[in-house]
This record gives structure tokens, sequence and C-alpha cells, in this order.
């Protein structure tokens, strides 16, 4: 009785001939395309465990906020954020904004960080070896410049940061207008928003 050779069974999902090895050769392993990179994150960029210390809506204010000229800054008044932070946390607070705007591309001399009740750390340490040499890093506005509130010789820049740390009801009602006219572009304040609020006579 004569052979009827079967049909072969096919059952290999993907399409396309078959490839016969060779004796001695192995098939190679058909290896995957690789897809797009995801772009690196930048150096200095809260990453997700690190929480922003000015919500994100603000932080792109911030961001956007760029010096401004004295024609303009005249007849413009400087966007308004408020952190909120107890006195206690208040310096911190502050100084975490002052990351953020560094990691935006602020340049350190345009910020002016303010204290309404101790002096910042920073502005302590520099302050010990006088007056002359504090001030002169101010006059030179190359970095980040901190200040008491009250300190008249403090002149403007594009943003103002308040620490609102302690002081009286009245040293901080007339800090915070003071603030204002300082700040070119942006005024962050970082304190309590109850009392804030209720020392500007209006929501911030």
């Amino acid at each position: 009785m004569p052979l009827i050779p079967e049909e072969p069974q096919i059952h290999e999902s993907v399409p396309g001939p078959r490839a016969t090895p060779a004796a001695g050769r192995a098939v190679p392993t058909p290896r995957p395309v690789p897809g797009p990179r995801p772009a690196p994150r930048r150096p200095g960029t809260p990453g997700p465990n690190r929480g922003p210390a000015v919500p994100p809506s603000q932080r792109a204010a911030g961001d956007q906020a760029r010096p401004v000229p004295p024609t303009e800054s005249a007849s413009s008044a400087p966007q308004l954020q408020l952190i909120p932070a107890s006195a206690e946390g208040a310096l911190d607070a502050a100084d975490e904004a002052v990351d953020l705007l560094l990691d935006s591309g602020r340049a350190p001399g345009d910020i002016l960080v303010l204290t309404t009740g101790g002096q910042h750390p920073w502005a302590a340490h520099e302050l010990s070896f006088g007056d002359q040499s504090y001030w002169a890093q101010h006059d030179s506005g190359e970095d980040v410049f901190y200040a008491a509130a009250e300190a008249g010789r403090s002149t403007g820049r594009p943003v103002v940061v308040v620490a609102v740390n302690g002081g009286t009801d009245d040293a901080v009602a007339r800090a915070l207008p003071q603030a204002m006219s300082r700040a070119g572009a942006l005024l962050i304040v970082c304190g309590d928003p109850q009392r804030i609020n209720a020392l500007m006579g209006a929501g911030v």
C-alpha cells in the first residue's frame, strides 16, 4: 500500500518562513528592537521622595517669574505666594523655597530672604565677622542674601522670601508691606496663614 505523506502541522504563532538550521549551526534567537529611552532627570530636581515646599501650581508661577526691568516693576505688583508653616518651621520652609527657586534656574543674586524673628543662621554667622563684610556681600548681589526684616539697608531684589519666624504682630505687619515693596517679581511668605491674612488685612 503506498504511503501518503501527511500534511505538516504548523503550531508556531510567529508568521514568516521557517528556517531550517544547517547541520552544526544554531538558529539565532530574534532580539527585541529597543524602543525610545526615557529622558534623564536633571540633576538637582527634587525626586519623588522629596515633597515640594511650594505647591506645584505656586511653584510653576515662581519658576516662570524672571527679573523684571525697573520700568516694568514700577507699574506691576509682584506675584504673591504663601507657604503654610509654623513659627518654628518658617526658616526651614524658606530654605526649601530657596532651593526650589535655584533648582528652577533662578540666579542666587536674585533672592533676598528676610526674617521677622531671630536671624537666619547664615546671617548670624556672617555678622560675626562685622557689619562691613556682611553688607559688602549684600551690595555685591552675587549670592542669596539673608537679613532681618527691619534692616532698612537691604534693597529690593526680583524675589523676596519672608520667614515669619517670630516677632510681634506690629513688627510683622510692618515687615510684610516693606517686603512687598522690595520684591520685583515674586514675594513668598512662609508662616501661619491665619496670622498673615489677618495682619495683611486680605487673603494671600
